[in-house]
């Protein structure tokens, strides 16, 4: 039994490892795609609502970890609802879990950036499902989710995000999982700090879908 718990925590911290360079990796890499305009970006987020691309995915698909030791967290956004005076920000509610301990968090995403995808893809096995749509897009912005002071171990989290989505034929904002069936697909990642109200210290903390971990788990 040790020998096999043993041999999960390496294969947490081999995950941990690679998805802080996934994460890394896959929030630079679209900077050399096309960059909306501002009046582009101001039309996106005045005619889209793009609430369900964090709420839309399988929680199980989500790894994230917690200072140099990678500790699992488990992060679950419940609710974002955009915000009815400005349209670049979406007000959160969610849970986040380290070790058993569950904390309830409220706060908020803006959106800054939005770029157009240069290269778009049709689907590892149903090309069909996607014909038609009329281009992959990135969301980049910030994010701060304040945990509730009154509960154990809590704090802030802070940072940058970045959401891949794409426009279907009939101009509807969909979460971007076309290539969902590839070892290194990723989506929502939020790569930042979290900060203890207690101590005031701070930890690394990134997390985001990543669809090879069931692989690896499972070898």
């Amino acid at each position: 039994m040790r020998k096999v718990a043993f041999i999960f925590f390496l294969l947490t911290i081999n995950i941990g490892i690679s998805y802080a360079q996934i994460a890394g990796k896959r929030y630079q890499e679209p900077l050399n795609n096309k960059s909306l305009t501002q009046d582009a970006v101001k039309k996106e987020l005045f005619e889209h609502n793009f609430s369900n691309l964090f709420t839309l995915t399988d929680n199980s698909m989500v790894y994230g970890f917690i200072g140099d030791d990678f500790m699992r967290i488990r992060i679950k956004i419940i609710s974002v609802t955009k915000d009815t005076t400005s349209p670049e920000t979406y007000n959160i509610y969610g849970k986040s879990m380290v070790k058993g301990n569950i904390a309830d968090f409220n706060g908020k995403i803006k959106i800054s950036k939005i770029l157009k995808l240069n290269i778009t893809q049709h689907g590892c096995e149903d090309g069909y499902k996607f014909k038609g749509f009329k281009g992959q897009f990135s969301l980049f912005g910030v994010y701060l989710f304040a945990e509730n002071k009154n509960q154990n171990n809590s704090g802030i989290f802070k940072g940058v995000f970045r959401s891949d989505y794409f426009v279907d034929k009939n101009n509807k904002v969909k979460y971007d999982d076309i290539e969902n069936c590839s070892d290194d697909f990723t989506n929502n990642q939020f790569v930042g700090t979290w900060t203890s109200y207690k101590n005031n210290i701070s930890k690394k903390c990134n997390w985001g879908i990543i669809e090879y971990q069931i692989q690896v788990i499972l070898i």
